[in-house]
C-alpha cells in the first residue's frame, strides 16, 4: 500500500469522524449506524472497482460521506447472493419468518430517533416529519410479521368425485426493488417487508441521494438474525444506476421488480422486465386533483390541503397537484389558504427547531420546479405568493401559490413535486369531474364535501386508485396503495401487499376411490 493509499484511507476515516461528531450534535446515539460499504451476502462491502460517490446534505450541501459507487457487476453479486438464499429461505415456516420480521420492526422502534437523524441529513426534511416516517416505516414490518401467518391457498370443489383441488400460494423468488429519495425508509420496508413474509429474497438499489436511510435499516435487519443474502443493498450513483437498473430487470435469477419512481423511468423498466415475463409492481408518479365544492367545511379543507400539499415540500407521489374549488366558495377558501401558507410554514434546515419545509432534493429537482412556476405564470398563471428560490438560499424554494391557472399550464399537466399550489376555479360537479380525470395520471385525487350523494357520486367517477374524501392523509400501511393508468401496476401495503410475490399452484389429486 503506497502512501499515498494511507492518506486517502485516513482521510476517509477522518472525514466519517467529523460526519458522525456532527450527527451526534443532533442527538445520534450510534455513529455504526452510517455505514459506507453496501450489503451483499452478509457482508459489508465496497464496490469491486473501488469507485465511490459522495452523499450530500441538502440543507447545506456538506458531505454527508460516501458510499460504494457499484455497477452491475457488483449488482449480479447481490442477485447471486439473493438466488442462493431463497433456496433456504423459501422453505422457513410463515411462523419463522413472522418471528424475524418482528425483531426487525421492534429494533427500527428502538433505534427511531438515530434513523430520523440520518434521514434528515440526507434527504433534508424536518426532522418531525423524518420520525413520523420511521414510525411508517416500521409498521410495514409489524404488519407483515403478522401477515405472513396468513398467506392462504384454498380447497375448491371438485367436479368429479374422483378428485380433489388444491391452490397453494408460493413464493415468486428473487426481487429487485428500486426505491426513491422522497421516502428512503418507508417504500423500502413496504415492499421489503412483504416480500420477505412471502418468502421472497431481495436486492434494494436505494437512491443516490438518500443510500445512508436504506444501509441502516438493513443493519438493523441483520441484528434482527434475517440470514445472509435474503435482503441485499447495492448502492450506485446516477451515472451507474441505468446499468445497474437494467441488471436487476434481466437477470434470469430474478423473479420480480418492485419499482417506486418516476412514470418515465417505470416505463423503461417494464419493457426490460417483458424479456424475461418478469413479475412486476410499479408505484408511479400521480397528478392528484383535490377538490373543494361548495358545500365543503372550508377550515377542514384547508387544513386538509395543507398536509395533501405541503408534506416533505411537496416531495410525495400523492401531493395536491391540481386544485380545484367551486365558485361558490373559491374567494373564502383562497383567503384562507394565504393566511395559512403565510403563518404556518417555516423553512428551513431539517434539525432547526419550529421547521416544517425543508429543501428540494438537489438542484436538477429544483430547477424543474422553477421552470414549471416560471412558465405557467408566463403561460397567464396568477402568482399570488412565492414563485422564487427562497432567501437562505441554496435548495430551498419559497412555498408557492398560484392562481387562474389552465388546463395546458405546466402546473396542471406536470407532477410539480416541490411547494406550489395550482389553483383553478370551476362552476359545476361535472366540470371538476372532466378536469380531474383529464390526465393520463391516476394514482390519488381528494375532494371535500358534506353532501353524501355527491360523496358517493364522486368517489365513483374519479378515475384513481386511492381517493381521500373530507381527508388529506391518506397513506396507511392497512391501506392498499397503488394507482391507474399510467401512475402504476400493483398495491403495496394492506393485505394485498403479498400477492406480487406470490405465485399461486395449482395440485389436482386424482384416482381417488
Amino acid at each position: 500500500m503506497t502512501i499515498f493509499s494511507r492518506f486517502g484511507i485516513l482521510l476517509r476515516h477522518q472525514k466519517r469522524a467529523n460526519m458522525s461528531e456532527m450527527l451526534k450534535g443532533h442527538g445520534l446515539r450510534y455513529a455504526s449506524f452510517l455505514h459506507q460499504k453496501g450489503y451483499i451476502g452478509g457482508q459489508w462491502v465496497s464496490a469491486a472497482s473501488g469507485k465511490t460517490f459522495e452523499v450530500t446534505n441538502p440543507s447545506n450541501g456538506k458531505v454527508i460521506a460516501s458510499v460504494p459507487d457499484m455497477d452491475e457487476h457488483d449488482a449480479q453479486m447481490a442477485i447471486d447472493a439473493a438466488y442462493d438464499a431463497f433456496q433456504t429461505w423459501r422453505r422457513t415456516t410463515a411462523k419463522e419468518r413472522a418471528i424475524l420480521l418482528r425483531k426487525w420492526y421492534s429494533l427500527m422502534e428502538e433505534h427511531k430517533e438515530d434513523l430520523a437523524i440520518l434521514m434528515t441529513a440526507e434527504a433534508g426534511k424536518p426532522l418531525v416529519e423524518s420520525r413520523g416516517e420511521i414510525t411508517y416505516g416500521s409498521s410495514f414490518l409489524e404488519w407483515f410479521a403478522e401477515e405472513a401467518r396468513r398467506i392462504h391457498g384454498e380447497v375448491v370443489q371438485s367436479p368429479a368425485p374422483s378428485k380433489e383441488m388444491i391452490f397453494l400460494r408460493e413464493p415468486i423468488g428473487v426481487v429487485s426493488m428500486i426505491t426513491p429519495w422522497n421516502f428512503p425508509n418507508a417504500m423500502i420496508t413496504r415492499k421489503a417487508g412483504a416480500a420477505l413474509a412471502a418468502g421472497c429474497t431481495c436486492v434494494i438499489k436505494p437512491a443516490e441521494d438518500t443510500p445512508f436511510s436504506a444501509l441502516a435499516a438493513v443493519d438493523l435487519a441483520e441484528k434482527a438474525g434475517i440470514p445472509p443474502g435474503v435482503v441485499n443493498v447495492v448502492t450506485a450513483s446516477r451515472p451507474n444506476t441505468p446499468a445497474v437498473g437494467e441488471i436487476l430487470c434481466t437477470s434470469p435469477k430474478v423473479a420480480g421488480m418492485s419499482f417506486t419512481g418516476s412514470t418515465v423511468v417505470g416505463q423503461l423498466l417494464y419493457k426490460l422486465c417483458s424479456t424475461g415475463i418478469k413479475r412486476i409492481g410499479l408505484e408511479l408518479g400521480g397528478n392528484a386533483p383535490f377538490i373543494v365544492f361548495n358545500g365543503a367545511n372550508l377550515k377542514s379543507a384547508v387544513e386538509g390541503l395543507m398536509v395533501a400539499k405541503f408534506r416533505n415540500a411537496g416531495q410525495a407521489c400523492i401531493s395536491a397537484n391540481r386544485i380545484l374549488v367551486q365558485s361558490g366558495v373559491y374567494d373564502q377558501f383562497l383567503e384562507q389558504l394565504k393566511e395559512a401558507v403565510s403563518k404556518q410554514l417555516v423553512v428551513g434546515d431539517g434539525f432547526d427547531k419550529g421547521v416544517n419545509q425543508g429543501p428540494i432534493i438537489n438542484q436538477s429537482q429544483l430547477n424543474k420546479v422553477s421552470a414549471i412556476v416560471k412558465d405557467s405564470v408566463a403561460a397567464g398563471a396568477h402568482l399570488v405568493t412565492g414563485g422564487n428560490p427562497h432567501k437562505l438560499g441554496g435548495l430551498f424554494y419559497e412555498p408557492t401559490i398560484l392562481t387562474e391557472v389552465t388546463e395546458d399550464m405546466p402546473c396542471f399537466k406536470e407532477e410539480i413535486f416541490g411547494p406550489v399550489v395550482a389553483v383553478r376555479k370551476f362552476e359545476t360537479e361535472e366540470e371538476a369531474l372532466q378536469i380531474a380525470n383529464n390526465s393520463d395520471r391516476g394514482l390519488a385525487a381528494y375532494f371535500y364535501s358534506q353532501d353524501v350523494s355527491q360523496v358517493w357520486r364522486v368517489a365513483r367517477r374519479l378515475e384513481t386508485g386511492m381517493i381521500g374524501i373530507n381527508e388529506g392523509l391518506i397513506s396507511a400501511t392497512e391501506g392498499a396503495f397503488g394507482g391507474v393508468k399510467q401512475s402504476g401496476i400493483g398495491r403495496e401495503g394492506s393485505r394485498h401487499g403479498i400477492d406480487d410475490y406470490t405465485n399461486i399452484k395449482y395440485i389436482c389429486i386424482g384416482g381417488i376411490n
